[in-house]
């Protein structure tokens, strides 16, 4: 539905990461299930509600297009040592990025600038494909976004 909108612009994300350019999706891990939206969670009993995109344990994240950082967003109710994130807004849109220390947690970055670091998540899921986590605000499906 793009309402007000007439020519069907669908926004893309720049790259997210030090060393994926290309925002690479993360596949499947055996243990740790997939990184694609919709895919079950929790032995079926849960959905994923974002789309993960590989990123390596202390790389770089980076502003995928002009931003407004609106809070903390924290993945889990029990802390650990990737229990961190960042609420966005720009480009019409509303997401946020779990698994990221922020260096600051409101503002604005320009496109290309840096957001912060990727926590450690080998401590936590040993053997996983490191990433950042993108989550809609409303839970929506990003895929197209990228």
């Amino acid at each position: 539905s793009n309402t007000g909108n007439s020519f069907n612009f669908t926004v893309k994300f720049g790259p997210l990461c030090s060393g994926n350019s290309s925002n690479r999706k993360r596949g499947c891990d055996t243990k740790y299930g997939c990184g694609n939206y919709g895919a079950s969670r929790g032995g079926g009993k849960r959905k994923h509600e974002g789309l993960d995109i590989v990123c390596a344990d202390g790389a770089t994240v980076y502003a995928p297009f002009d931003v407004k950082l609106n809070g903390k967003a924290a993945p889990y109710k029990k802390n650990n040592a990737i229990n961190d994130g960042i609420n966005l807004s720009g480009e019409g849109l509303c997401f946020k990025l779990f698994y990221v220390k922020p260096d600051s947690y409101s503002g604005t970055l320009t496109k290309g600038q840096k957001i912060g670091t990727l926590l450690p998540m080998q401590n936590v899921y040993p053997g996983i494909t490191s990433h950042v986590h993108v989550q809609m605000c409303d839970k929506s499906d990003p895929t197209k976004y990228f």
